[in-house]
C-alpha cells in the first residue's frame, strides 16, 4: 500500500528552507518517521509541529525519516544527516492514516529491526508512535510499539523528553525504567506491554488487565494553552502536495458534530486561534513564501475570517483552505480563493438526500449547496469537486439515487453561472466508502459489504456517465474494508497485518489465512454493552452520549452544533460538569 513518487528524501534536502540540523552531541536523539513518502509526509502539519517541538529543546536532536520512494532503493537514512534508524534512542512514528500501518512494518524491517516489541531491547532504539490514528485505536499495531503517545504534541513532548533524560534513556539498559516512569507520569502515555486483553468465548473483548505503574484508563493529553503557540510550517519545500506553501493551523476540532467524523469528537471542544495571531504568522511567512494554506476541520467557522483574508490580500499572500462549508461561504472567502489562483473549489454534501444528511447530522440543506456552487463559479472558480459517501447507516437505494439527482442539479446551477462568465469548467464527483470510526456515534455500526458498495458506486457512475463535463472518481471498496479492519480491530488484527507484510502486500491471501475472521471486526454490528478495543482511551466524551447520537441518527434527528461553552454545557461530558477537567483554555 506504499505510495511512490519522485526522488529519495535525502536528494530533496537542498530544496528545503528551514531544516534544523544539530551537532549530534545532544543527550537524546529522536528519529521522527512519517510512514509514507516525503511528498505526502511533508504536507502534514502535525509532523512539522512535532519536529519543531522536539528540536526546540536543547538536549534533543530530532531528524526526519520517510518511506523510501522505491522498495529496493538506497538504505533508509535521515534527511538531515543521513544516519540510520539504529543511530537514535527513540524512533517516533507520526501516523495519520490506518493504511500506513503496513508501511510502518516495512520501515522497521528495512532498518533491520525486529518487528515485535517483545523481540527488541537495548541497544536497539525504543519505538514510539503518535498521531491521530493513535488517538482513535492503537491496538492493531500494539505488538509492534513500545510506547504510544495519545493526545496533542504540545502537551506531550516536554514531559516525554524530561522523562527520557531523567531516566537516562540514552544509556544501555534504561528502557524499562523509562517505560515505567513514562506510563506513570507522561500525559497520554500508553505502554501496551502493561495491558493484556482477555477475550470472551464469543470473540468479543471481555476485559483488559493492567499492571502498575500503568493505569486502566489513558486520558488523552490536551494542550494547556492552545493560543500560546501556533502550529505552522517549519520547513518550506516545493516537493509537497502544497508546493512551497506555509501551512497554518487556524482551528482544532469542529463544532458541527457530523456523526461519521472522529475529528469532531476527539478534539472537543473546538478551538480557534485569534485572528490577530494568525495575521502575524502570515506576515512572518512572507519572508520565505507568498503562499499560505489555512488548516483545520472548520476553517470557515473561524471568527472574523474575512479580516484574515483581507490581511492576506494586503500582504499579497495567496491563500488556500483545507475545508470550507457550503453554508459558510462569504464574498471575502471566495475573493481570496480567486485571487490565489484557485481553479477548483470543494463542496462536501456527503449525502444526496436531505434525509441522509439528517442521519449524519451534516447541517446542510439543498438550497445552501446549490447556492455555494453558484457563488463559487460566479466568483471566478471555474471547477468544482463534490464529496459524497456511500454505505452510510440506514442508506437506501433512494438515497443513492439522490446523489445522482443532486449532482445534476448542481450541474444545472453550475452551468448557468459558468455561461454568464463565458467559460464552462468541470465538476469532479468523489465517492468515498463510509468507514465506521472509533469515538463517533457510528462506532457500533457494521460496514457495508464490498459487493453492496460496488453496486452503489456503479449506480452513481452509471447515472452520471452521460452528464457532460462531469467526472466520477470512487474509492476501491477492498481498500476501504482494510481501513475499517485496521481502524476497528483489536490486537488480534496485528496477526493479519504481519501476514500482509510477510506476503509483501498480498492482502487477499493475508485475510484468507488469518487466525481470526476479519469480518468479525468490519461487518458485524456491535452491541451497546460491548467493550470496544479503544474504550480504555478517555477523550472526555461519555460513551452514553455517543450511543444517544447513534439512536438519534437512526430516527433522522439532528443535534445542534457544539456551543463551545466550557463552563455550562453538559451535553457530551467533555465540559461543564467539572470545568477544565477535560478542556483547555478554549
Amino acid at each position: 500500500m506504499a505510495a511512490t513518487r519522485g526522488r529519495n528524501p535525502q536528494t530533496r534536502a537542498p530544496r528545503e528552507i528551514g531544516a534544523i540540523r544539530k551537532s549530534g552531541i545532544q543527550r537524546l536523539k529522536i528519529a521522527l518517521v512519517y510512514p509514507n513518502v516525503y511528498h505526502v509526509g511533508m504536507s502534514n502539519l502535525g509532523l512539522q509541529t512535532v519536529y519543531r517541538l522536539f528540536n526546540a529543546m536543547p538536549d534533543v536532536a530530532c531528524e526526519r525519516f520517510f518511506l523510501p520512494d522505491t522498495s529496493n532503493g538506497p538504505a533508509l537514512l535521515s534527511v538531515e544527516s543521513r544516519r540510520t534508524l539504529k543511530d537514535f534512542d527513540i524512533i517516533s512514528f507520526s501516523i495519520a492514516y490506518e493504511n500506513d500501518y503496513a508501511n510502518l512494518l516495512f520501515i522497521l524491517h528495512r532498518a533491520g529491526l525486529p518487528l515485535s516489541a517483545a523481540d527488541r531491547g537495548p541497544p536497539l532504539p525504543l519505538v514510539a508512535a503518535g498521531g491521530v490514528t493513535v488517538f482513535l485505536n492503537p491496538e492493531p499495531i500494539a505488538p509492534f510499539i513500545d510506547l504510544f503517545l495519545i493526545g496533542e504534541a504540545e502537551a506531550i513532548v516536554a514531559p516525554l523528553v524530561e522523562c527520557a533524560l531523567v531516566t537516562g534513556l540514552g544509556d544501555p539498559g534504561q528502557q524499562r525504567r523509562f517505560l515505567d516512569k513514562a506510563a506513570a507520569e507522561v500525559p497520554g502515555a500508553y505502554v501496551p506491554r502493561f495491558h493484556q486483553p482477555v477475550y470472551a468465548e464469543d470473540g468479543t473483548l471481555a476485559h483488559v488487565t493492567h499492571r502498575p505503574p500503568a493505569l486502566a484508563t489513558v486520558r488523552r493529553a490536551v494542550a494547556g494553552n492552545f493560543n500560546a503557540d501556533i502550529a505552522e510550517s517549519v520547513l518550506i519545500t516545493p516537493d509537497t502536495t502544497f508546493g512551497s506553501t506555509h501551512l497554518l493551523e487556524v482551528s482544532r476540532g469542529c463544532p458541527h458534530g457530523c456523526r461519521f467524523c472522529s475529528a469532531g469528537f476527539i478534539y472537543r471542544p473546538p478551538r480557534f486561534r485569534p485572528v490577530a495571531s494568525l495575521a502575524k504568522a502570515l506576515t512572518r511567512a512572507t519572508a520565505v513564501t507568498h503562499k499560505a494554506g489555512l488548516v483545520g476541520a472548520a476553517v470557515s467557522d473561524l471568527p472574523d475570517i474575512a479580516r484574515l483574508c483581507r490581511h492576506a490580500a494586503t500582504e499579497k499572500i495567496r491563500l488556500s483552505f483545507s475545508s470550507l462549508r457550503a453554508d459558510a461561504l462569504s464574498p471575502e472567502l471566495i475573493e481570496a480563493l480567486a485571487q490565489s489562483g484557485v481553479k477548483t473549489a470543494t463542496i462536501a454534501p456527503d449525502a444526496g438526500s436531505q434525509r441522509m444528511r439528517r442521519v449524519i447530522n451534516k447541517g446542510l440543506d439543498q438550497p445552501a449547496i446549490l447556492s455555494a456552487a453558484e457563488q463559487l463559479v460566479a466568483g471566478g472558480i471555474p471547477n468544482l469537486r463534490l464529496y459524497f459517501m456511500v454505505g452510510l447507516p440506514t442508506e437506501t437505494e433512494a438515497d443513492i439515487d439522490a446523489i445522482v439527482t443532486l449532482c445534476k442539479k448542481i450541474k444545472h446551477t453550475f452551468l448557468a453561472s459558468s455561461r454568464a462568465r463565458g467559460r464552462i469548467g468541470e465538476i469532479t464527483v468523489s465517492l468515498s466508502c463510509f468507514v465506521p470510526k472509533p469515538f463517533t456515534p457510528f462506532q457500533w455500526v457494521a460496514m457495508d459489504e464490498q459487493r453492496l458498495l460496488k453496486a452503489k458506486i456503479h449506480t452513481v457512475k452509471n447515472g452520471l456517465k452521460k452528464v457532460a463535463n462531469m467526472r466520477v472518481h470512487a474509492d476501491v471498496p477492498r481498500w476501504a474494508y482494510i481501513q475499517a479492519l485496521l481502524a476497528r480491530g483489536d490486537r488480534r488484527v496485528s496477526h493479519i497485518l504481519l501476514a500482509a507484510h510477510t506476503l509483501r502486500g498480498n492482502w487477499p491471501q493475508a485475510l484468507k489465512t488469518a487466525p481470526v475472521n476479519p469480518h468479525f471486526f468490519v461487518l458485524r454490528e456491535k452491541a451497546k454493552a460491548e467493550r470496544l478495543p479503544w474504550d480504555f482511551i478517555d477523550h472526555g466524551i461519555e460513551k452514553a452520549y455517543l450511543w444517544k447520537e447513534y439512536q438519534k441518527a437512526l430516527f433522522g434527528r439532528t443535534t445542534p452544533p457544539c456551543p463551545m461553552d466550557t463552563t455550562t454545557c453538559h451535553r457530551c461530558g467533555v465540559c461543564g460538569a467539572t470545568p477544565g477537567a477535560h478542556c483547555s483554555d478554549a
